[in-house]
């Protein structure tokens, strides 16, 4: 049985599933699916659109699903999609799709810190930290177990590889390849996340694999160069493929 407090107001056409938590003065509008064992705590907002797993945890002032800030947004039907066991801090803002992609989607066990911002048609994967006051621009991919500090700027259409940590108060228009620590100014490689990786189960030999791919790469004045170069050093190990593939990719070019 869903607990929902008396001045909550939840549309009769949402579809809640059940136990969930629903605290005062949270509002969930129509067109809202959610699972199980949600909580939302008090003054939390779910704009029509929203797709919300099991789990999830959402604190005062967070607002879901809503309208795009693109003034190409028509009012078309698109949605936000979050999976399961995501903590929600304080005033982060998620916006629905465009008839872009038609969606926005943040996948499951994500930390959310407080008054961060992901826009339109952003593909967040699994297992992120992202600080506080961070801002994502229209159509930004993050793959999974980034770690992103506060107060980090990205522009519209960029990715962020796995494994990354990104330097608090950076901002960057450039793609951010895997398994490596981005800061300066202006960002820039700053080394392997040596530490990350290590938490995360990597072998020495696979960072040191990975390491040398990157110098290997990087020392080539044209990247497809060093490209091809790591791919014949390491021609069976996924995750060369993985960086050589991102750089590849690549299209709005990769930090240097």
């Amino acid at each position: 049985m869903n607990q929902i407090h008396p001045l909550a107001v939840v549309d009769p056409e949402a579809k809640l599933g059940d136990n969930n938590i629903i605290g005062p003065f949270c509002v969930i509008d129509k067109n809202v699916v959610m699972g199980d064992n949600n909580h939302l705590l008090n003054n939390v907002t779910i704009h029509t659109g929203a797709r919300i797993g099991s789990g999830n945890e959402f604190f005062p002032g967070a607002s879901i699903s809503t309208k795009p800030q693109d003034l190409k947004f028509k009012g078309e039907e698109t949605t936000c999609e979050l999976g399961d066991n995501n903590s929600i801090r304080e005033n982060v803002t998620i916006s629905r799709g465009t008839a872009s992609r038609g969606k926005t989607v943040v996948g499951s066990g994500n930390l959310l810190m407080e008054n961060m911002h992901i826009a339109h048609d952003c593909i967040i994967g699994n297992g992120c930290i992202i600080g506080n006051s961070t801002k994502f621009a229209g159509e930004v991919e993050v793959d999974d177990f980034a770690i992103i500090s506060a107060e980090v700027l990205f522009h519209q259409f960029i990715r962020v590889g796995s494994y990354v940590m990104i330097q608090g108060g950076s901002r960057t228009s450039q793609d951010i390849p895997p398994y490596i620590i981005a800061g300066k100014e202006p960002i820039r490689f700053a080394g392997v996340n040596l530490i990350g990786l290590r938490r995360r189960g990597f072998s020495n030999e696979t960072i040191e694999m990975i390491h040398d791919t990157y110098r290997t790469i990087y020392a080539k004045g044209i990247i497809k160069d060093g490209v091809a170069e790591a791919r014949l050093k390491y021609p069976d190990s996924k995750e060369v493929e993985y960086i050589c593939s991102f750089f590849e990719n690549s299209k709005r070019g990769v930090i240097r």
